[in-house]
């Protein structure tokens, strides 16, 4: 399918406006549309939150009788099933719209080729896949989601230029400087959970809740931690900051039931995900938090946690804020991890990003092969 510039223009308009969505929209995509009739733009819309309208009929709303004949751009094929809303196909038909362009094919279930195929046999023209891939980024949890089951979990760590997260007795705070703090909020306040490992907990007492991330929240991001032993103190700021916490163990018998009871009381909701070695069922707890319908899980954690998700091949993306300093051989490294037998074994990873914020480095990398595979 060749597109013209104007196509491409007014695409790329519509990527903008869906991301204002970037902290709002989960469990949903984020979503924008621009109606236009030739170069002039009729009207635009997006989607702002799960249960308001989508990003079709706000910019319908807003067109009118304008949007008859005109082309419709919208960065996620339209739905064409009944949710908290109704279709979007059966708006963008009613509304008389001439032309749809798409730009990534929406693989949940209830439509994957289903919108394009009501559209077409509609009558009207519809052409898919421009700037597919810009839209799949702002979109990939949604995406992994729909496709794998599960979300996209992004690890974050800061480090020094020596690999290295923390003193030997635990102490982290600051490694890096207060730009790239505030940045960490922004990646928080776009992801449905942020997780945690028990270590964390016991060691920094942290809240793990968006502070001035730019954009108010519907709702605070669901907190998640990681307890085998149920040993997170009813006390724990985690557990009395605004939202909903969810706390995974693996211990059994009277002591641990009795743990539980009093993590319950102070309002988490706790539950089991053993695996045979009596630890959390990682994969267990990620397929969990697919049904949970979480799109992007952010993980701020120590070595343990992190070295167990590399292992587990869990870890989709890799946030390293990169402080210019050295704390030496004794400090803890970012990966409690068993060695590869060999050097073609080793976990690799691709550098997608990067970005300097204030006095350190942020780099984003990938897996340099497939993670999270199914089992």
């Amino acid at each position: 399918m060749t597109f013209t510039v104007t196509d491409r223009r007014h695409m790329a308009r519509a990527l903008q406006l869906a991301a204002r969505g970037l902290n709002t929209t989960h469990p949903n995509p984020r979503v924008g549309c621009v109606i236009a009739d030739g170069e002039a733009v009729v009207a635009e819309g997006w989607h702002r939150r799960a249960g308001g309208p989508h990003a079709e009929a706000d910019a319908l709303a807003k067109a009118g009788d304008a949007a008859r004949g005109a082309t419709a751009y919208v960065t996620l094929e339209p739905c064409c099933h009944t949710g908290r809303t109704p279709p979007c196909t059966a708006a963008l038909i009613a509304a008389g719209v001439g032309r749809v362009v798409f730009g990534a094919s929406d693989p949940n279930p209830r439509v994957n080729g289903g919108g394009e195929q009501a559209l077409r046999a509609a009558g009207i023209e519809v052409s898919g896949g421009l700037l597919a891939a810009e839209s799949e980024r702002l979109n990939a949890g949604f995406m992994l989601r729909m496709r794998r089951g599960w979300p996209l979990v992004r690890s974050k760590i800061a480090a020094t230029l020596d690999g290295r997260t923390a003193l030997a007795d635990g102490r982290s705070q600051w490694l890096t400087g207060e730009a790239a703090r505030a940045d960490v909020q922004r990646w928080r306040a776009r992801s449905a959970a942020i997780l945690t490992g028990i270590g964390t907990v016991l060691a920094d007492d942290p809240a793990m809740t968006v502070r001035e991330a730019g954009q108010a929240l519907p709702v605070q991001p669901l907190r998640v931690v990681l307890d085998s032993g149920y040993r997170t103190p009813p006390t724990a700021r985690i557990l009395h900051r605004p939202g909903d916490v969810l706390l995974f163990g693996a211990a059994a018998g009277p002591a641990a039931d009795a743990r539980r009871h009093a993590l319950a009381s102070q309002g988490a909701l706790v539950e089991a995900a053993a695996n045979d070695a009596g630890r959390v069922d990682l994969m267990a707890v990620v397929r969990r938090l697919g049904e949970l319908e979480i799109n992007e899980v952010w993980v701020e954690s120590g070595p343990v946690l992190n070295g167990a998700l590399l292992a587990a091949g869990l870890i989709d993306e890799l946030v390293v804020y990169q402080a210019a300093s050295v704390l030496g051989a004794s400090a803890r490294g970012m990966f409690d991890a068993a060695p590869p037998a060999d050097l073609a074994a080793r976990p690799r990873f691709r550098l997608q990003e990067v970005r300097q914020v204030g006095d350190d480095l942020r780099l984003i990398y990938m897996p340099a092969t497939t993670a999270g595979k199914s089992s």
